[in-house]
């Protein structure tokens, strides 16, 4: 992503979670349902070749409605963290297709991170081509923002 240390992506399948650190990731958001990362053991994985303290989960549904922040905002802060306090750190944010959940994710540290609403969105659109803002989403987020005195305490 553009000025960012942040990919968006799809749940990496196979071996690719071995190899995602020698692609420079070095902290992990997975975007997926509980259920889903159980039965798939993604999660466990990721925790296996990162270590739990770079591994975070936001369990998400990819229902369209509004996300409550308690299941993303943590997530959101600790990579907008990573990417502030450790030069050297590169977030992959990711969900089932790397389109909708993860997106938001991303969007919500673009704005932690100092980025206006259009400038966020754009980056994430023009950086992952199957990228879609949910309208409610994206309303999560900002309304997230609006409420919070601190969003990043």
């Amino acid at each position: 992503m553009e000025g960012e240390r942040i990919a968006i992506g799809s749940i990496p399948v196979g071996s690719a979670v071995e190899r995602l650190p020698g692609l420079g990731v070095t902290d992990v958001v997975n975007c997926r349902a509980q259920l889903q990362t159980r039965l798939s053991q993604d999660l466990w994985a990721e925790r296996r070749v990162f270590g739990a303290e770079h591994v975070v989960h936001a369990p998400m549904w990819d229902h369209g409605r509004p996300q409550p922040a308690r299941l993303w905002a943590p997530a959101a802060r600790f990579a907008a963290g990573r990417l502030d306090d450790d030069p050297e750190a590169a977030v992959l944010i990711h969900c089932q297709q790397g389109r909708r959940r993860s997106a938001m994710v991303a969007y919500a540290v673009l704005r932690l991170r100092g980025h206006d609403a259009a400038e966020a969105s754009r980056l994430v659109l023009e950086s992952r081509a199957p990228a879609s803002l949910v309208p409610a989403y994206r309303a999560s987020v900002e309304q997230w923002l609006a409420r919070a005195d601190d969003p990043l305490t």
